[in-house]
């Protein structure tokens, strides 16, 4: 009579199952996280990056040379923007457009209708909490351009 209820022995095929299942496992995890970041953000900043970069340099020194900060500020259902010259004054540019997102999700994505309010300019912008990215493109009045991209964090009203 031979013992049955001891344990079983640790074979080859089981030794091969587990590995084949552990590894799945983690196939599938990397897929499915695979899957979500290509589905949520396209990655592409500019059409052309090598032509984007001949006048980087040149760009990035004219925008210094305005001397222009930008202050961003949430409060209810507005973003407000400020706009100042090398002395602190309110700047007026020509032209102004801003587009609100999320740094990894692209379906969020907003673009922004700033109007003059006081020495600010401000859009209307309901956002939920947490971490937003603000691009804003300004033009002075010599046609220098002035881009920024702007961090706000937005606190859970709880």
């Amino acid at each position: 009579m031979t013992d049955t209820t001891g344990p079983r022995p640790l074979t080859g095929r089981k030794v091969l199952a587990i590995t084949l299942t552990a590894f799945g496992v983690i196939l599938a995890a990397n897929l499915s996280l695979l899957w979500a970041a290509l589905g949520s953000f396209p990655g592409l900043e500019v059409a052309n990056s090598y032509v984007a970069s001949q006048s980087f340099d040149a760009d990035r020194r004219a925008q210094a040379a305005l001397g222009w900060t930008a202050q961003l500020d949430h409060r209810g259902d507005m973003i407000r923007l400020e706009l100042a010259g090398p002395d602190g004054t309110p700047v007026t540019p020509v032209a102004l457009t801003g587009k609100l997102g999320r740094a990894t999700f692209a379906g969020q994505d907003q673009a922004l209708a700033f109007a003059r309010e006081g020495a600010a300019f401000e859009a209307p912008a309901r956002l939920a909490p947490g971490a937003w990215l603000v691009w804003i493109e300004a033009e002075a009045e010599d046609g220098t351009a002035f881009r920024q991209r702007l961090e706000l964090f937005v606190r859970d009203p709880r």
